[in-house]
C-alpha cells in the first residue's frame, strides 16, 4: 500500500525534517512520489512516476524550506494503475466555482459501483483518481442544485455522507484539501496517525518521529483548519479487516501491472 502525509497549520510550517523521514520510506514504496503546497488561490503539485530516493528533484528540493499552511504528500505502491506519472499522486482540479481541490489516498476500492463510470473519463487507471472525480462531480451537483457555492458545513455533510457509504466493504485511507480545510478519512484501524504541535497538526500513515503521535479516529471524516479539528463526522463503523479474498485480488492486480 501507499504511504501519505498531511499538515493543516495556523502559519507556513516548515515540514523539512519530517517529509525527509516520510520519503526515505519510498525504498518499500517505488512507484511514485507527490507533493502539494497548498493556499486558497491554488496548489503548487510537484510529482514523478520514480522512487522518491532516487529522485535528484526531490533532494534539490528538500534541500531548500518547503513551508506551507496545508501540504499533502504522497509515497505510491501500486496496487490498481500502471506505474506511470498520470497515476501519482496528489490529484488536483477545480470545481464548478473555481474553487481548487486536491487529494491523495491510500487504500483499495473493491466494490463501489459508482466509480465505474469514470473508467473511460479519467487521465490514468487507478481507483484513487475515480475518487477524487467522484467527489468533485457530487459537489457540483450539489452546488448546481443549490446555484451557490456550498458552505463549509454543507460540504462537510456531503463528503461525511459520500464516506459512509463508500466505506463499506473497502479500505479509504485518504486526505484532502481546499486550501483551507483539510479532510481526513481512515477506516482501518492503526493505519493514520496524527500529531498536533504549535498549533499544527501532522498526519501520517506512519509516526515519522519518537514525538507523541496517536491514532486518528477513525470510521469517520475529520475536518481541520489553522490545525484544530474543527468538525467530526458521523461514526459509520465501517471498519476494513484485511482478508485473504482481498489480498489474493491485489496480488492478481499488481502481477497485471
Amino acid at each position: 500500500m501507499c504511504e501519505i502525509f498531511g499538515i493543516s497549520s495556523q502559519s507556513n510550517f516548515t515540514a523539512n525534517d519530517y517529509l525527509r523521514t516520510f520519503f526515505s520510506h519510498s525504498n518499500h514504496h517505488p512507484h511514485g512520489w507527490g507533493l502539494a503546497c497548498i493556499t486558497l488561490d491554488g496548489a503548487l503539485i510537484e510529482k514523478e512516476s520514480i522512487r522518491a530516493s532516487d529522485s535528484n528533484y526531490l533532494k534539490e528540493r528538500l534541500s531548500q524550506p518547503i513551508s506551507a499552511r496545508t501540504m499533502l504528500a504522497h509515497i505510491r505502491y501500486a496496487t490498481i494503475g500502471n506505474v506511470d506519472y498520470k497515476n501519482s499522486h496528489p490529484f488536483t482540479d477545480r470545481d464548478n466555482t473555481g474553487r481548487r481541490w486536491t487529494l491523495i489516498h491510500n487504500g483499495t476500492i473493491f466494490d463501489f459501483p459508482p466509480l465505474n463510470s469514470y473508467v473511460h473519463k479519467q487521465k490514468g487507471d487507478t481507483d484513487s483518481e475515480r475518487i477524487f472525480m467522484y467527489l468533485i462531480e457530487k459537489l457540483n451537483e450539489a452546488q448546481n442544485k443549490k446555484g451557490s457555492r456550498l458552505s463549509f458545513d454543507e460540504r462537510f455533510e456531503l463528503f461525511d455522507s459520500i464516506m459512509c457509504r463508500m466505506s463499506k466493504d473497502n479500505k479509504l485511507n485518504l486526505l484532502f484539501s481546499d486550501g483551507k480545510y483539510l479532510y481526513a478519512h481512515t477506516n482501518c484501524r492503526g493505519t493514520l496517525y496524527y500529531l498536533t504541535r504549535d498549533n499544527t497538526t501532522m498526519i501520517s500513515t506512519t509516526m515519522l518521529t519518537d514525538e507523541e503521535w496517536q491514532p486518528l479516529p477513525f470510521t469517520r471524516l475529520m475536518a481541520f483548519n489553522k490545525g484544530k479539528v474543527v468538525r467530526t463526522g458521523t461514526n459509520h463503523n465501517n471498519e476494513y479487516f484485511e482478508s485473504e479474498e482481498s489480498m489474493k485480488l491485489l496480488y492478481q492486480i499488481f502481477a497485471n501491472l
